[in-house]
């Protein structure tokens, strides 16, 4: 595994789709570095997609408005803010308290993120962007299913993922260009696999001279409902190790996930295990092409769908 990727990654090196120089800094001299929060909640190990915890400080600009299962990130600056992700439906006014809660306006949202078209990472962003008027970014399977309010055949598990609210005002990304809003600046990192229009995204946040390489991936577990093949769609399979490989060269000093397991990311982030790891991107995507391999053997043995 360890020279696939490896391969993956020279690959993408001379591809043209390298991964950039390190981000400029994206700080906001307005704010202050830390502020006050509330002390942080536990989160039952069972947790829902919906049940509520208290917001967390990640670094510099970057902060943890999510639910005890799903991430939701919101990057803060004086020419506003921008959130990535917004769980579920039923999480809005919980996101929107942990905004507040942080000392942040929700009307200050001017861009929200995606990662994927699933209901339990999506299905917020309805009542987020009509709370605060942003506009709304995705590639451009992830835009179609955003308008519809639910994902289509090429989603590996849509005969088992529910629809969510439709979503207005929804701009295409193109594939691998950064976004920015006045300091801020994100890099996407195309991440086919889960869903067909996953997104990653790279930033750098920082705490005067100190700054951190944060990246917030797509997830990248090989799943599917009991009817999609993932040997049936060979495009998918090799976006799918492009993207593996695309995230294991990001500099990378703070993995977020999308499920906050994934990563144990409430524990690094509440201190009992350490946050900063040079190596966890590269570590996470190695177990995503592990598992799509075991997926593609699990099909070759008729072991599933």
């Amino acid at each position: 595994m360890k020279f696939a990727l490896a391969a993956l990654l020279a690959f993408v090196l001379v591809s043209g789709c390298q991964a950039p120089p390190t981000i400029a800094t994206a700080t906001s001299t307005s704010e202050p570095a830390v502020r006050t929060l509330p002390a942080p909640t536990a989160c039952a190990e069972d947790a829902g997609w919906s049940d509520p915890t208290t917001p967390r400080h990640v670094f510099g600009n970057t902060w943890f408005v999510g639910t005890c299962s799903i991430s939701a990130i919101l990057v803060t600056s004086a020419d506003g803010h921008v959130l990535i992700d917004a769980a579920t439906a039923e999480a809005v006014p919980a996101i929107i308290a942990n905004i507040r809660a942080a000392g942040f306006r929700v009307e200050d949202i001017r861009s929200i993120l995606v990662t994927h078209e699933h209901n339990d990472h999506v299905g917020g962003v309805a009542g987020l962007q009509q709370a605060s008027g942003a506009r709304v970014l995705a590639r451009a399977v992830a835009a179609e299913a955003l308008k519809a309010g639910r994902s289509d055949r090429r989603d590996p598990q849509f005969e088992e993922t529910g629809a969510f609210p439709p979503v207005a005002n929804v701009v295409t990304l193109v594939d691998g260009k950064d976004v920015t809003l006045g300091s801020l600046r994100f890099r996407h990192l195309p991440n086919t696999g889960h869903t067909a229009g996953g997104s990653g995204w790279a930033w750098r946040s920082c705490e005067r001279a100190t700054c951190r390489d944060i990246v917030f991936p797509d997830s990248n577990s090989a799943i599917s409902d009991k009817h999609y093949r993932y040997s049936d769609h060979p495009e998918h399979v090799a976006a799918f190790r492009r993207g593996q490989a695309l995230v294991a060269a990001q500099p990378c000093d703070i993995l977020i996930t999308t499920h906050v397991h994934s990563s144990d990311l409430l524990a690094r982030l509440d201190g009992s295990q350490p946050l900063v790891d040079a190596g966890a991107c590269k570590a996470y995507a190695e177990r995503g092409l592990a598992g799509l391999d075991k997926r593609l053997a699990d099909e070759r043995a008729g072991t599933a769908p």
